[in-house]
């Protein structure tokens, strides 16, 4: 094992403290436990201790973690501009400056129907935001709800400098600077203006990290004066807010992993009180969107799943009445998302695992029916490859700007002019350094699940260092599959440093993603969550058995529920893997489910099941728990060596709790030594690790030399 090769320091080993767990009439023994206690010195000092055999274990191959972060520097363009946006009388974007870490928001004021300005010429340009100038003297910030006034004179922006994604809101005149009126502690995502710009909307969160309630805020008066316009209390449903695209309508969506129901406000009149537009139903889910046609009639569009899994496109008036079918369910083919315009509606959808853009032109700027017999799909660029819609706030526009990549084409950001079909490149990511397209092929395989499905897998190589042709080669297989998550191939300039070295990269779309359609996400969760870990490694048998790859020279790959994917497939088969990269990983799964207190717990018993009260999703939860599953020994009682790991947690992740990996690396150490285990902490932030870009693509650098090391490929 190459990543441990040649340390001389002892990795902490953390106290032991047997503590019981009685469920169902098993009971479980925790020795760590008390690492829970956030506050407790002892677990600080423990982690600091880990994270010190970290940076001493990385220091072993700090010249390849420069080389390697140097090569991101010199291939990826730091300073750098988006394309111009359009809202009104300004054109917005966003720009970044080489050696700052975080992006600066910018507009300048556009001159009647011209196109986008020069960007290149600095005359004109008003910084309505610099993230770098509010991240000083803070180890970790971010920003959320940047939202400009429909007057584009206020600036609405909330920062988190903890990491924990509890946001402070508050409110800037853009001409001055000058900041007006309350600041607003302890809001989250989610954020829309009245027409007038005299009211806010935002969301807060419970104590269990869920948005539960909707307030609405005066602008210019102070927070005391806020008022709850709607607090969701099943503990299963959160909830989230947004304006539609033509300003008719603030969307509040309450959804469970299984259920949902929207209300809705009316921006032009932010007193009243919001309006139900169906009642929530078990089983039902569905979204809207606001359309008002050209007849001056307002109508929703409502993606709904009241006649199939893979969910139906309808139309109603806003005041109610019978829905008219816009699209039909089709099995197999996921309606995923809605963007209404004028006069065409952009439908995102999924097929055979591709997610496409269909386009549907509405003549005389009212749905029908009738619509979708001459709709049409965007072209594909490649395959595998990903298409998305882009940014187009103006519900007027007759040019749709869309979003294209694969694993060997940079993104690209591409205009769409409805009536005639004709596409203009706008920007294509440009990779620095002499990149070149045709070294590089992308594939899309399949593996064979122990049922007999077929598992698909998008690949990517370098064609004159790895490939079938030139024997089995190192490969990295990532995965996810939870919560109807797709992770689709797209291009990344980090991964070009592996590729570079002969490494494989190999994205397995396992059971529990919906990458498939419903039925594929069904098949991965509550009983059948064990599908998601046997596709994973028949993905990663299928790659050996392929010849691409061999057991020597194969790592694994996840982060968050990623983690409980690839720690899981450890359990099962610890000698599949060479190496697991587990990131913020969810692996004491069994012990967090059953403490309703933690954050998240009850809004996910629609995902993993409620084994508190069901004894079956106890024992299926116990049987692949990631952390209950670490023996040491096989069946025979013979020890086990596991695979080298390389761990983060984030101290003040309200997602998955840093415990959950500090656990589980100190019962690897304890009933595994042999085991090359190094984990860090990010004792600053989340469950995204660092928010500077700087520090984040180090990070990335580091995960980058424990593979090519683990692999032996450096």
């Amino acid at each position: 094992m190459l990543w441990q090769a040649n340390c001389v320091p002892t990795p902490p080993l953390a106290r032991r403290a047997p503590f019981e767990l009685s469920n169902h009439g098993v009971t479980r023994i925790d020795p760590y436990y008390w690492m829970g206690e956030k506050d407790n010195e002892e677990v600080l000092a423990h982690l600091s201790a880990e994270n010190a055999f970290f940076d001493e274990q990385l220091a072993q191959h700090g010249e390849l973690t420069e080389t390697i972060y140097n090569e991101y520097l010199t291939r990826i363009v730091q300073s750098d501009l988006s394309v111009p946006v359009r809202r009104g009388t300004y054109w917005y974007y966003v720009r970044t400056v080489e050696g700052l870490s975080y992006p600066i928001f910018a507009r300048r004021l556009a001159k009647g129907s011209e196109g986008p300005p020069n960007l290149h010429d600095n005359a004109g340009e008003e910084v309505v935001f610099d993230e770098n100038l509010e991240a000083a003297g803070h180890d970790f910030f971010s920003a959320g709800n940047l939202a400009v006034s429909p007057d584009h004179e206020l600036l609405a922006f909330a920062t988190d400098t903890e990491g924990d994604e509890r946001y402070v809101l508050r409110f800037r005149q853009i001409a001055t600077g000058e900041v007006l009126g309350a600041t607003i502690a302890d809001t989250y995502y989610g954020f829309a203006w009245s027409d007038d710009a005299s009211f806010v909307f935002y969301t807060r969160v419970d104590e269990a990290m869920r948005p539960h309630q909707v307030w609405r805020h005066k602008v210019g008066d102070t927070a005391v004066g806020d008022e709850l316009i709607l607090q969701e209390d099943d503990e299963r449903f959160s909830l989230s807010l947004g304006t539609s695209r033509d300003r008719r309508a603030i969307v509040i969506h309450l959804g469970s992993k299984t259920s949902s129901e929207c209300w809705l406000l009316d921006p032009a009149k932010p007193t009243e009180a919001p309006v139900l537009v169906e009642p929530r139903c078990k089983g039902r889910e569905y979204a809207v969107d606001h359309h008002r046609g050209s007849d001056g009639t307002d109508r929703l569009l409502i993606l709904t799943n009241d006649q199939g899994a893979d969910f139906r496109l309808v139309m109603r008036a806003r005041e109610g009445g019978e829905p008219v079918e816009l699209i039909a369910h089709r099995p197999g083919t996921r309606l995923d998302d809605l963007d209404s315009f004028s006069g065409f509606l952009a439908v995102t959808e999924r097929l055979e695992g591709a997610q496409r853009v269909r386009i549907i032109e509405l003549e005389g700027g009212v749905p029908s029916p009738e619509d979708f017999a001459k709709s049409w799909l965007i072209d594909a660029i490649d395959a595998p490859s990903t298409t998305w819609v882009g940014e187009n706030p103006e519900f007027g526009t007759t040019t749709l700007r869309f979003g294209q990549t694969s694993m060997v084409e940079p993104s690209a950001v591409v205009a769409l002019d409805i009536s005639t079909r004709s596409l203009s490149v706008l920007k294509q990511q440009e990779v620095l350094g002499g990149f070149d397209r045709s070294l590089y092929a992308t594939a899309k395989i399949s593996a064979t699940a122990l049922d007999g499905t077929l598992v698909p897998m998008s690949l990517v190589w370098r064609k004159d260092l790895a490939g079938r042709s030139n024997g089995p080669a190192p490969t990295v297989l990532y995965g996810y599959g939870s919560y109807e998550s797709c992770e689709d191939p797209t291009f990344s300039p980090f991964r070009l440093s592996l590729l570079n070295r002969g490494v494989i990269f190999a994205l397995a779309h396992v059971r529990g993603g919906g990458e498939l359609g419903r039925a594929w996400y069904e098949d991965g969760k509550f009983l059948n969550k064990v599908n998601s870990f046997t596709d994973f490694l028949a993905c990663a048998h299928a790659l050996v058995e392929g010849g691409w790859s061999d057991p020597d020279r194969l790592i694994a790959r996840g982060g968050s529920a990623g983690g409980l994917l690839v720690g899981a497939s450890m359990n099962f088969e610890p000698t599949t893997f060479a190496g697991i990269v587990a990131e913020v990983p969810f692996v004491d799964c069994l012990t967090t489910m059953l403490d309703a207190s933690l954050p998240l717990t009850v809004g996910e018993y629609e995902e993993w099941g409620n084994p508190s009260a069901d004894p079956e999703v106890f024992r299926a939860m116990l049987a692949y728990s990631p952390y209950d599953n670490v023996t040491g020994v096989d069946a025979r009682g013979n020890a086990i060596c596991y695979p080298d790991l390389y761990v983060t947690a984030g101290l003040n992740d309200s997602r998955v709790g840093y415990f959950e990996p500090a656990k589980w690396v100190a019962k690897i150490r304890h009933l595994s030594p042999q085991t090359n285990v190094v984990f860090h902490t990010d004792l600053g932030a989340g469950h995204g690790g660092p928010s500077g870009r700087y520090e984040s693509w180090r990070d990335e650098a580091k995960v980058a030399t424990f593979i090519l090391t683990t692999l032996g490929c450096n």
